[in-house]
């Protein structure tokens, strides 16, 4: 059977990662980002590496009047449908409390944007009755912290969206994995203080896909952050609030 791909945020490291992987088992990949000249030298990579086609795609996530175009692209394939989702901003806390405009961004980018599409996209799946999404999210959404919060929430709105959406298309035979990596070795990252045991891209990606074969609903990426996450979630708020973590 056919396979497609459609990698939302495809200039990202963990999705660079997850497209060549992809590509590698032969699979087509739609590219989808802002940056088309990186897109179009990482479509060339993929077919380097065996993808069935690789094609760079314009998505913003902050511009809703061009998802039906994406989506008009994904009814040309035939087999099965797949879609990862990647897109996601975090401007520092900071900049955020000296400008609380950005925050519309973030939630578009790390949100709404990302669940706007799938619930266009959803349909079509239903209608193949199969395929799988993937929705990356974030350790950050599991509990507000002083440095993120407001990422974290989106991230959190994010991760219950999926949640929903997995009840939804269950039911037709598709799968919907949320992810919720730690620390990565990405441009989201880089420069930030306090980071321990930083993960590479090609690993999550490795984590991702597995979990895609066993039809995982949530997994933790590395698989120790399931356990680090459990301990902050039950932290009580009379401590928590006085922790800088």
């Amino acid at each position: 059977m056919n396979t497609t791909w459609i990698i939302l945020g495809a200039t990202s490291s963990m999705a660079r990662a997850f497209a060549r992987a992809v590509a590698a088992e032969g699979a087509a990949v739609l590219l989808a980002g802002r940056d088309m000249a990186e897109l179009e030298a990482l479509a060339a990579d993929c077919r380097l590496r065996g993808a069935r086609l690789a094609e760079a795609l314009a998505f913003d996530a902050r511009q809703p009047a061009g998802f039906a175009a994406l989506i008009g692209r994904m009814e040309t394939e035939e087999g099965e449908l797949n879609a990862a989702v990647f897109v996601g901003s975090m401007p520092e806390q900071a900049a955020i409390d000296a400008d609380p405009g950005l925050i519309e961004g973030v939630v578009s980018d790390s949100f709404t944007g990302p669940a706007r599409l799938l619930h266009m996209l959803a349909p079509l799946l239903e209608a193949r009755g199969g395929g799988t999404v993937v929705g990356v999210g974030s350790v950050a959404g599991d509990r507000g912290r002083i440095g993120n919060y407001v990422y974290g929430s989106a991230k959190a709105g994010f991760a219950t969206y999926l949640s929903g959406l997995r009840n939804r298309l269950t039911r037709a035979g598709a799968h919907v994995v949320t992810v919720k990596p730690g620390f990565v070795d990405t441009a989201m990252t880089w420069g930030l203080p306090g980071l321990f045991l930083v993960a590479s891209p090609e690993a999550v990606a490795a984590d991702i896909l597995r979990a895609v074969r066993r039809r995982r609903n949530v997994i933790y990426t590395p698989f120790f952050w399931r356990y680090i996450m459990l301990i902050i979630r039950h932290i009580p708020e009379f401590v928590f609030k006085r922790m800088s973590i």
